[in-house]
């Protein structure tokens, strides 16, 4: 059976996990994973994309993302891509460093949001590197310590977590602390690793006793919420997918998306695809970028060759085009 298509949308939350390939490490040492964090974050930054909780274990690492205004898969191919290459050269090693297909699972967020900062904190405690909590508060390879503000990680979102627990931060430092303390006895979390409906109502016997009760809810192995979420989700992924297919329908390529930037702001559509730092040109090139990628799905790979840009450049580009069109009040379609 061929797997599924990820699911992604604007401002979802995304639990990701990432293992090396048949069990291998992917860090030997502290310079991985300073090149490894240092990568995150410029990724990060450069893509506007949240993060709330980050754990790294020695053969596999946890994310805890929000989409950005570039979807998840683009951040992980760049982050993953940029470090396996690294890595390999560094030791020496050739082939796969990750396993083919990362774990991804949108997630409900009221309902999971704190669990999985909390799950995704008490890794290395659980895969006793180290010992207890007190060291757990210092360690520099979890998001833990930086939301208490022992260590400083700018791309880490902390403020929406912390205000989560008090306005006054020292007293919302002492309850994150100690709701994370809490969870050390629940130990590992199967309902927390995947999607699903048996995960997302707590298991076989939930599941069975809502079936008697005939309390139907449609699940996914993509998704970790309630039935109500995974139906809005899902019609949330079918429109984006069926937007798409609309404009592809219409005939509309990437030709015409620069025909469209050139009339919208008044110059000749060979200047769209010319390259320089002139501020007009760069302005129709990050609006082409933006609705070429958001709208109608175009690799930026693509984009990166028949502009001449690099990808991060692309990405750079995506990201001023979304501001452009949200201020000037630009829409690709006519209708």
């Amino acid at each position: 059976m061929p797997r599924k298509a990820r699911i992604d949308a604007p401002g979802a939350l995304h639990h990701i996990i990432c293992r090396g390939i048949a069990k291998s490490k992917i860090f030997i040492d502290a310079k991985d994973r300073l090149f490894f964090l240092k990568r995150l974050d410029k990724i990060l930054t450069d893509t506007n994309t949240p993060c709330y909780a980050w754990a790294l274990m020695p053969n596999h690492f946890h994310l805890l993302l929000r989409t950005g205004l570039l979807p998840i898969a683009t951040v992980m191919r760049r982050l993953l891509t940029g470090y396996a290459i690294y890595h390999n050269r560094r030791h020496d090693r050739q082939g796969h460093l990750f396993q083919n297909r990362y774990k991804s699972i949108l997630c409900q967020e009221n309902t999971y949001l704190l669990e999985l900062v909390r799950y995704i904190h008490l890794n290395p405690l659980r895969g006793k590197l180290v010992k207890d909590i007190n060291q757990l508060d210092k360690y520099p390879y979890c998001g833990h310590s930086t939301i208490l503000g022992n260590t400083n990680n700018s791309w880490q979102e902390i403020d929406e977590i912390l205000g989560l627990f008090h306005d006054k931060r020292y007293l919302a430092h002492r309850y994150y602390r100690n709701f994370v303390k809490k969870g050390i006895v629940k130990g590992r979390r199967p309902d927390l690793v995947g999607g699903g409906l048996v995960r997302s109502v707590g298991g076989w016997s939930a599941l069975i006793s809502m079936r008697q009760a005939k309390n139907y809810q449609k699940g996914d192995e993509r998704i970790l919420g309630d039935g109500d979420f995974v139906e809005q989700t899902l019609k949330a992924a079918n429109e984006a997918m069926e937007r798409k297919s609309a404009l592809r329908a219409q005939g509309i390529d990437l030709d015409k998306i620069a025909n469209r930037v050139a009339n919208l702001l008044e110059m000749d559509s060979a200047e769209v695809w010319a390259s320089g730092r002139y501020r007009h040109i760069v302005k129709a090139r990050s609006l082409l970028c933006y609705w070429a990628v958001r709208e109608l799905g175009t690799s930026m790979a693509l984009l990166s060759r028949m502009l001449n840009i690099s990808i991060p450049a692309v990405s750079k580009s995506v990201v001023r085009g979304k501001k452009i069109a949200r201020d000037m009040n630009l829409k690709l379609s006519k209708k």
